[in-house]
């Protein structure tokens, strides 16, 4: 299993337009499950309404983990996407 934090810098968090970009990037990895986690609740990445459903706002840190056979590949497209779009 590989994961990192990230402190969210997008004023309005995690909203529609980058979940649903976030939860078409997760899927590329349909091997691997890739969950995000804020405050003790975490939610597989794929999943765009449970992934809103967390509140992610600005300044707010989240965990994301990918386990599974492409953990390797999925933790760092993740990693980008988060510094590029949130």
């Amino acid at each position: 299993m590989k994961e990192f934090t990230y402190t969210i810098t997008d004023p309005l968090g995690i909203h529609a337009r980058p979940a649903g970009l976030l939860a078409k990037a997760a899927k590329a990895y349909a091997d691997t499950t890739v969950t995000v986690a804020k405050d003790g609740n975490a939610v597989k990445a794929s999943q765009l309404m449970k992934l809103m459903s967390l509140g992610v706002k600005q300044g707010n840190v989240v965990t994301v983990t990918a386990e599974g056979p492409q953990e390797d590949e999925a933790i760092a497209a993740m990693e980008t996407f988060f510094k590029e779009n949130l």
